[in-house]
């Protein structure tokens, strides 16, 4: 049985006022920019199927309709007045479950910046967790009643565009004061201090991220971590729910997938350059991830265009636990109503 996320706010008009006002804005079904460059609003009129993808260092809120999230196993449900804070690049799998035409989704997601976050924690007189002390990369909380009203004033502020530039700042400044002294505090400074395995391994995943088609030799990231094989396995699998080596086949499957749709490259073509030296693995392991061989797959895919809606950020499918997670759709898409 899914799990609640936990206590909700308490200060429903506030919640009914950022609704409103993310509406303003995400009048239509998707995933929609704003002149705010960390802010994303996502709106969808019905439930939607499961979607593969990543979450990275932001805060994902609910303003009207309800989301569950599964990360290794285990299926989290939250709707308003929670909040939600990813410290690491996590695959997950996500669906909306509550939204209607009449009262459809609404979500918004705040990306945090890693700078501002370390500046703002080195300046602030609060306790430092211990570096071994355990912790999530994923947690919810209830919306309190200053963090909800910062949130608010961030999304209003998109109604006076001359000002965006100069107030946008401040406000996101004040929310991750906020979060960093509120109940997402632990977590949020976990994350930022030095030569922690959450920070350590932070950076393994940027690595990963960016040198996906390279093969990797014995205990390479390990030695980038500074940890042994068996305590960087156990630390990496804690916080991303799957293991370096599954990590790494998702964004090459994930990449390949994106070349195919948006470069018109055939299945060989893309195998290679996302590292896969067997054509016929590669189609095995993307029909074991996606439900379908590559070609069909994307032939699907063109036909969906829904489903390929935005390109805000990177999504990835997660193979873990499987026999548990159904083979759903991934695409290249934002928070999805994160």
């Amino acid at each position: 049985m899914p799990k609640q996320a936990g206590p909700y706010t308490s200060d429903a008009p506030a919640m009914t006022a950022l609704a409103r006002a993310i509406e303003r804005f995400a009048q239509t079904d998707g995933d929609h920019t704003t002149a705010i460059p960390a802010l994303t609003f996502h709106r969808r009129k019905a439930p939607t199927e499961p979607l593969h993808c990543i979450y990275s260092l932001g805060l994902g809120v609910v303003a009207q309709g309800d989301k569950q999230v599964l990360l290794g196993g285990e299926a989290i449900d939250y709707g308003p007045g929670q909040s939600m804070l990813t410290t690491i690049d996590l695959p997950v799998v996500s669906h909306v479950t509550r939204a209607s035409a009449r009262e459809p989704f609404l979500g918004m997601m705040l990306t945090l910046d890693v700078r501002s976050i370390l500046q703002l924690a080195s300046e602030m007189d609060a306790p430092r967790p211990r570096r071994d002390d355990a912790h999530r990369s994923l947690s919810f909380e209830a919306l309190d009643a200053a963090l909800l009203d910062a949130l608010v004033r961030l999304v209003e502020l998109l109604d006076e565009p001359t000002l965006v530039p100069r107030l946008a700042p401040l406000v996101q400044q004040e929310i991750t004061i906020r979060l960093l002294t509120g109940p997402h505090g632990p977590q949020l400074r976990h994350f930022v201090i030095v030569g922690s395995p959450d920070q350590q391994i932070a950076k393994v995943v940027a690595w990963l991220k960016q040198n996906f088609a390279q093969p990797l030799q014995g205990d390479d990231l390990a030695d980038r971590a500074h940890m042994s094989p068996s305590t960087f396995r156990q630390h990496f699998r804690a916080l991303t729910g799957v293991s370096p080596l599954q990590y790494q086949k998702q964004l090459r499957l994930q990449e390949a997938r994106q070349l195919m749709l948006n470069e018109n490259l055939d299945a060989g073509s893309a195998a290679g350059r996302v590292g896969y030296e067997s054509a016929s693995q590669f189609s095995r392991e993307y029909s074991r991830l996606f439900g379908a061989p590559p070609q069909r797959d994307v032939t699907r895919m063109r036909l969906a265009p829904v489903a390929r809606a935005s390109d805000l950020r990177r999504t990835i499918a997660r193979s873990t636990a499987r026999g548990t997670v159904p083979r759903h759709r991934s695409t290249r898409q934002s928070l999805v109503s994160r």
